[in-house]
């Protein structure tokens, strides 16, 4: 044997080995790898392979959070049918449902609800997944939340409503003032006013939201 054809064969015995540890380390991949690396094929092999679904990274995120985050319809779909916890809160008691309301995920958002998402349960500003999605300008998720139904008067910590955090915390525009519609068609209550205690209405009147103000008057 020539010294060239020792050479080829070591070359294909790299690449070979290389293939081999390559496929163990993909196969071995965790479940939060292959979210965080955004391969839905290593994430169904890592289900498959009995990995835990809803271990979680150093800030207590689950899985399925990251991907709520990351709006990973696909993993957020493969974690869900394996059974992964809607509801576990990370460090700072964001979970996938409070997340996936809050910040509009509506795809994720629907899944979520078909598995067992706690209506009740509040992020730590004592809020509701409605509140933020009001806030947020969400209507599409403000409007899903109301139809799970999701207590559309909840008074979170600081003593605001969905309803008070549309108009306090918003510029008055068209897509709060849809969402106002919403809320108020939903049942929320214009007269609940803040800790201090000022009503929505009088705050879209010192705020000069015109089109918010009749909507409140009506």
């Amino acid at each position: 044997m020539c010294a060239r054809e020792v050479k080829a064969g070591l070359n294909r015995f790299t690449l070979i080995l290389a293939g081999l540890i390559m496929g163990s380390s993909f196969a071995s991949a965790s479940v939060l790898e292959a979210v965080n690396a955004n391969d839905v094929h290593r994430l169904a092999q890592a289900i498959a392979g009995g990995h835990d679904v809803d271990e979680r990274n150093g800030a207590g995120q689950t899985a399925l959070l990251v991907a709520v985050w990351n709006n990973d319809v696909e993993a957020a779909r493969l974690l869900l049918e394996a059974g992964a916890d809607v509801n576990a809160e990370d460090s700072i008691q964001d979970s996938p449902y409070l997340v996936a309301g809050a910040h509009g995920r509506l795809e994720i958002l629907k899944m979520i609800l078909e598995h067992g998402a706690d209506l009740k349960s509040t992020n730590h500003y004592g809020g509701t997944a409605l509140i933020p999605a009001a806030e947020k300008g969400h209507p599409e998720a403000v409007s899903l939340l109301i139809e799970a139904g999701v207590d559309v008067n909840h008074i979170n910590n600081l003593g605001w409503t969905a309803l008070m955090e549309a108009v306090v915390l918003s510029s008055g525009g068209p897509i709060h003032q849809d969402i106002i519609r919403r809320l108020l068609d939903g049942g929320a209550d214009k007269t609940i006013p803040d800790a201090q205690g000022v009503t929505a209405l009088d705050h879209a009147k010192a705020r000069g939201f015109t089109q918010i103000v009749r909507l409140l008057q009506d």
